[in-house]
């Protein structure tokens, strides 16, 4: 564990990650109502790779990709770009947004089983603790939103069940990502991880694209899809891997939090959804895992 300020640091990243991918989460509800999702997709994957063309680069120092290196890559961006994207849209769309929020807050339990599972990692008493008040925050969070009215779908028990796949595919995410950081600098795993994205969902989106009406969009879509894009594909996912290299996953997925918790911030304040005494709780509840996660202790 990196000690004193860089630690700090790391978290903050991984904080900040996690809030903004909450945020486009949230937002991308106007996204997805303008243009179709995986058409969505193919523009935020080609966006960032144009933004990141000079971080493909290989540094000096950096060994060659080896082939399991090449397997991890394709795997990060498969489960954590590709699928995650594919389940989470479609699952809120099947099922409520309380049970969706319900099934996320297992997010940080998924990713210390994975990284006691998969990587040895040792799960300390007080890294359980924040998962617990992460969970219990989201939780709380969940069951205090109001219902709305066309949140339930027509097979619910399907789109509970995409919200966990979404669960898994983002759990392996935070493990895979920290074994990539040992090997590969976090600017060209963003970037690698974004072509294979692209590379994926291309076909599909040029499947769509040719049946939309481009012209039909409005000036302000464009502009927030290219907020969208830059931080689905460039932002959070330099701050993530960044901040891995500095925390143990299974810590690192305490963060996970802020994505449930940042998305229903946006509702609030942006789209002018009702915060009441159950909500609040849920947040002192979330902040109080993060603290757990990141204040300095003497033995991990």
């Amino acid at each position: 564990m990196t000690p004193g300020p860089q630690r700090l640091i790391a978290s903050a990243c991984l904080a900040l990650s996690m809030s903004l991918v909450g945020s486009y989460v949230a937002l991308s509800k106007t996204l997805v109502a303008a243009i179709p999702v995986l058409l969505l997709a193919w523009l935020r994957f080609a966006i960032g790779a144009a933004a990141m063309l000079h971080w493909l680069r290989k540094p000096p120092a950096e060994p060659p990709l080896t082939r399991r290196t090449r397997q991890l890559l394709f795997l990060e961006s498969f489960l954590g770009n590709f699928l995650f994207s594919i389940f989470m849209l479609y699952g809120v769309s099947l099922t409520s947004a309380v049970a969706a929020g319900v099934i996320m807050a297992s997010i940080p339990a998924v990713v210390a089983l994975l990284s006691w599972a998969f990587l040895r990692e040792r799960i300390a008493a007080r890294t359980w603790a924040a998962v617990a008040c992460a969970a219990g925050g989201i939780a709380l969070l969940a069951q205090g939103r109001p219902a709305e009215s066309a949140a339930g779908g027509e097979l619910p028990w399907l789109g509970n069940l995409l919200v966990f796949a979404a669960v898994l595919c983002e759990a392996s995410y935070a493990v895979i990502g920290k074994t990539l950081t040992g090997v590969l600098g976090p600017k060209r795993i963003t970037s690698i991880i974004n072509l294979w994205g692209l590379a994926l969902v291309t076909p599909l989106g040029l499947w769509q694209a040719s049946r939309f009406d481009f012209a039909g969009v409005a000036p302000g879509i464009w502009v927030l899809l290219l907020f969208y894009s830059l931080a689905a594909s460039v932002w959070t996912v330099w701050l993530w891997m960044t901040g891995l290299k500095g925390v143990p996953a299974s810590q690192a997925g305490v963060f996970t939090v802020m994505l449930p918790v940042s998305a229903a911030l946006v509702g609030v304040f942006v789209l002018g959804e009702p915060l009441g005494g159950a909500q609040a709780l849920a947040f002192a509840f979330a902040l109080a895992g993060v603290l757990l996660a990141t204040l300095p202790a003497g033995d991990r």
